[in-house]
């Protein structure tokens, strides 16, 4: 059983003991399992044979005395090595601490050592006393030589400074422990008993160190890295010389292993993962048995494309260790493509990160902390809800099996174990394989694994751990690594001792300034490649432990193995154990589903039945139209106008179809020609059908405006209307053409704000997109065609306004082509700019456009040729020669006014007569009375006379003028009365 040595000279509150001791062969295999007494160590002084113990306390007290006669002398060391209890030692040293709890560096200080000391020697002699009466005939065996011998012993073990373990078999190694301590990695707890383990187990061999023992001196650094580092200045300087130095937790091993450097000394770490450590630049003697965190990037990186996440988040204890992990994933991130959202960090509270996370809709969560750190913040995940079938978390793999449920009263946590319980299930854990996987395969120590794991919980159970109830203290996950990290010591100094003692040297000869045993001490360690109870122990060229990585997942709140990593050959072993909540695999996002909205398909059913049957129409008249193109009542309306608007028409309802056609009907590359097919077809058939009526209202102001005769000589010319909607389309043409070429239109997609699911699924967001028919300069081509069309549509109506009641013989229906424009005009000026507003409303847009043109075109079709066809049907036999109508479909109506304008023509022609034989009679008796000779104031007064009579019927005459043009036989009406005669 391996002895614990006591290194008082160290400051009081942490005095250590050595544990020491050698055995003989039933010694040895009582140590091997834990237990077994221990022999007497060679090193025992002989004054403890030989002396009483009042003599022993006789020169103890005068050691005394001459101490308090020279309170600044340095005082003497005095140290035993004995195969004893320590309990009972460590007892003292409590008692004595708490009586003097000053630290300072007085000769106060010096007298409480001391005392320390002076009662631990007589606890000491205490002991021997026993064995010192069984061997009463030894002292009768030794003569006065002896005795002499033994009080000169006495004197330089109690004045001359005699040191424990100061033997040339002993090797001794400082160990520094994470054992207490707020926060951090409290990881000794289990890694302690391990060493001590693995330091027996070593010890126990005959064929490892021959003629030596291994020896370690530990203290608790609480994973504080200041305090770390004031154990190992304590270590080194209080003898005996230590040739290695173990360590725990990261911080720690950061600070000592810079630190060691400048001692030559090499540093072994059982319990650190930082990425940092693997500087070997920054840390030239540093080993580790515990894998770098690094080594779960690779595997977090591995599930992440295994399950088809890119999208991740971070949130990390602002530790030295997780930011430098959190740097290295974040290299792999990039690598690989995957893009990290977003990076938290706290120190000690983490609800402003945890909510964080939920702003930024994070789903794939990588945590890195320490344990007690972890219970916060799985705390803080079940207050905001980031945990369930929506949510992944990867946890590191080291914590305890139990670590979400334990220490929570203790560490403040307002949470029950039920609801950690809760946030925790079916979080994942990535962990470096830290016990040999293999539990019957036989490792250097001649153990397996499972043997191992019961020595340990024996070693626990005696330190009063609760192993049979599975409360297993921290750091019992890490235990195999600091057994292995130790024999991983003993097989180094045993490489290095077969290499030093070729050229005469020995471990005994290593000091902190011996350059050359400690490169030694390094290469040994680096290529030391054993099996041990974590797997194989190997170290990489940066002093890392290759390991293989395990994947665990927490169901029905106990760890289930997933299966394992190989970073080396990049080979993942995969056992398909994993259980979602909710049954699939969680998202690393909210799912947003791109939904192209469409045109509504009961609406664009209807509307395209329209159109077609609007289509139908129009064909269904041009045939009629030219049916019966010989009739007065076609021929006077200008067929081939009408073809032309029928035509425009046709066009103009399959615009109306295709502003229907979108993403559901047409491919993407295909949209583009569904853009330009609408424009032409719409502008093209709005020229055509407008056109035609604007020609022909056009013609009929043309022909009320030019006089009488003129317009009796002339005839209308089809081609003259042809010219007009020609124009029209030339300028169409134009446009559309240096549209298409400069600036063609494409599809442009509109997005819209997110909209919640519609079967509450928090998993999926639905994001609209409509498409549009868009250019780089949609707003000028616009711009352009609207008024250009707009400028057509205004004249149009002026046309139709200024000869809303003129009727020409050859344009018989100029009153219906006027109503049409008038209802084209408005309902354009209507459509034209609501349609710009609405655009983003699919259903709105197409419903208002389609019925719009729908509307255009039969009123049009309606009020132009449902009087001909009335017409028609009422005189089916009737020929274009002897035809009396009218050509419109108020006949009788017309045919009363004419006859009502022949009576008031007769009347006028017979006043007009009238007054002119009168005129012609005035004008005879004014002849006469011009011969007559009569006297100067009788002709005077007569020809007064008939001046007045002429007057009268001058003004008789103009009252029947001004009769004349107030009544309503205008020109137009009497050319129109033409068409009658």
């Amino acid at each position: 059983m391996l002895g614990e040595v006591n290194n008082d000279s160290m400051s009081p509150p942490r005095a250590m003991t050595l544990q020491g001791g050698e055995g003989h062969a039933a010694a040895a295999a009582a140590g091997r399992a834990g237990r077994g007494a221990a022999p007497r160590s060679r090193s025992m002084p002989y004054f403890i044979e030989n002396f009483t113990l009042i003599r022993l306390c006789l020169q103890y007290l005068r050691v005394i005395s001459r101490l308090y006669q020279n309170a600044d002398a340095s005082l003497p060391r005095v140290r035993v090595n004995f195969n004893f209890s320590k309990r009972p030692l460590v007892k003292l040293k409590t008692v004595v601490n708490n009586m003097f709890c000053f630290r300072t560096r007085t000769v106060y200080c010096d007298i409480k050592a001391l005392l320390v000391k002076t009662l631990v020697q007589l606890f000491v002699v205490a002991k021997c006393v026993v064995s010192a009466a069984r061997s009463r005939w030894w002292w009768r065996r030794r003569g006065g030589a002896r005795r002499a011998h033994t009080l000169l012993l006495l004197w330089l073990s109690g004045c001359g400074g005699y040191s424990e373990g100061r033997r040339d078999g002993d090797l001794h190694i400082g160990g520094i422990f994470p054992m207490e301590g707020e926060g951090g990695w409290q990881g000794g707890q289990a890694c302690k008993p391990a060493a001590e383990l693995a330091l027996a187990d070593v010890n126990a061999r005959s064929d490892l160190l021959s003629g030596f023992k291994l020896y370690i001196h530990s203290n608790d650094s609480k994973c504080e890295p200041g305090l770390g580092a004031s154990v190992m200045y304590n270590l080194l300087y209080n003898p005996p010389q230590k040739l290695l130095l173990l360590a725990g937790c990261s911080t720690v091993c950061t600070t000592v292993a810079e630190a060691a450097k400048m001692w030559n000394l090499m540093v072994l770490c059982y319990g650190a993962s930082s990425p940092a450590l693997s500087d070997r630049a920054r840390f030239p003697t540093l080993f580790r048995t515990h894998p770098s965190a690094t080594v779960h990037n690779p595997t977090r990186i591995k599930l992440m494309q295994k399950f088809g996440w890119s999208r991740i988040a971070i949130l990390q204890q602002a530790e030295e260790v997780f930011i430098s992990t959190v740097e290295d994933l974040e290299a792999h991130c990039k690598k690989s493509g995957i893009e990290i959202v977003t990076r938290q960090s706290f120190l000690s509270d983490p609800a402003d990160a945890v909510r964080n996370l939920r702003r930024q809709d994070a789903r794939v969560i990588v945590g890195l902390f320490y344990v007690v750190a972890a219970r916060r913040v799985l705390c803080e995940v079940y207050k905001h809800r980031l945990y369930g079938k929506s949510y992944v978390w990867f946890f590191i793999g080291w914590y305890e099996d139990n670590w979400f449920e334990t220490n929570l009263e203790k560490e403040g946590i307002d949470c029950t174990p039920e609801q950690m319980r809760e946030a925790a299930e079916g979080h994942l854990t990535t962990e470096a394989l830290m016990w040999n996987q293999n539990s019957n395969q036989t490792t250097i120590s001649g153990m397996t694994s499972e043997d191992f794991r019961s020595r340990l919980n024996e070693a626990l159970r005696e330190a009063g751990y609760d192993i049979d109830g599975e409360r297993y203290p921290e750091g019992y996950q890490e235990a195999p690594l600091a057994y292995d990290a130790v024999w991983a010591v003993a097989l180094a100094f045993n490489k290095t001792m077969e290499k030093l003692e070729k050229s005469g040297l020995s471990l005994k000869n290593f000091t902190y300034t011996n350059k050359k045993i400690a490169d030694d001490i390094y290469e040994a360690i680096n290529s030391t490649s054993f099996l041990g109870v974590s797997g194989l122990v190997a170290f990489s060229s940066q002093g890392d432990r290759i390991a293989l990585t395990q994947i665990e997942q927490l169901t029905e709140h106990h760890y289930v193995k997933l299966g394992y990593y190989d970073t080396q050959a990049d080979n993942l072993t995969w056992l398909d154990r994993e259980r979602w909540v909710g049954g699939k695999v969680p998202p690393d996002r909210t799912v947003i589903v791109t939904e192209l909205r469409t045109v509504s398909l009961p609406l664009f059913a209807c509307m395209t039945a329209l159109c077609i049957a609007g289509i139908l129409a129009a064909i269904a008249l041009i045939i009629f139209n030219i049916l019966h193109r010989h009739r007065r009542v076609i021929q006077w309306s200008h067929p081939a106008c009408n073809t032309v608007m029928l035509c425009g028409c046709c066009v103009c309802l399959s615009a109306a179809i295709a502003l229907g056609l979108d993403g559901r009907w047409v491919l993407e590359q295909h949209f583009s020609g569904l853009c330009a097919a609408r424009a032409w077809l719409l502008a093209i058939g709005f020229s055509m059908a407008y056109g035609a009526l604007f020609t022909k209202v056009w013609r009929v102001h043309r022909h009320t405006t030019q006089p009488k005769v003129e317009t009796k000589k002339k005839r209308i010319h089809g081609w003259k209307l042809y010219t007009m909607v020609g124009g029209l389309l030339v300028v169409d043409v134009a446009l559309l053409t240096a549209w298409q070429l400069r600036d063609p239109l494409k599809r442009s997609v509109e997005t819209f704000p997110l909209e919640a699911p519609r079967h509450h699924d928090d998993d999926v967001h639905i994001r609209p997109q409509l498409e549009h028919c868009a250019s780089n300069h949609n707003t000028v081509w616009l711009g352009v065609m609207y008024g250009y069309k707009g400028l057509v549509l205004v004249f149009g109506l002026f046309l139709a306004y200024e000869t809303r009641s003129v009727k020409v013989r050859q344009i018989n229906d100029s009153r219906y082509v006027g109503m049409s424009i008038y209802n084209v005009v408005v309902l354009c000026l209507i459509t034209a700019p609501i349609t710009l507003v609405i655009m983003s409303q699919q259903d709105a847009s197409f419903a208002f456009v389609s019925l719009a043109i729908v509307f255009c075109c039969f009123l049009s079709m309606a009020l132009i040729f449902i009087p001909k066809v009335i017409e028609v049907i009422r005189h089916p036999t009737e020929r274009a020669e002897s035809g009396r109508g009218s050509g419109s479909g108020s006949a009788p109506a017309d045919e009363e006014r004419y006859r009502e304008l022949v009576k008031e023509n007769e009347e006028l022609q017979k006043l007009i007569a009238q007054k002119e034989e009168r005129i012609r009679v005035l004008k005879q008796k004014l002849a006469e009375r011009e011969s007559a000779a009569a006297g100067v104031t009788q002709g005077t007064g007569g020809g007064d006379r008939v001046l007045a009579d002429l007057a009268t019927a001058t003004s008789d005459y103009g009252t029947s003028t001004n009769y004349t043009r107030s009544s309503r036989a205008s020109v137009s009406d009497l050319d129109f009365s033409e068409s009658y005669l």
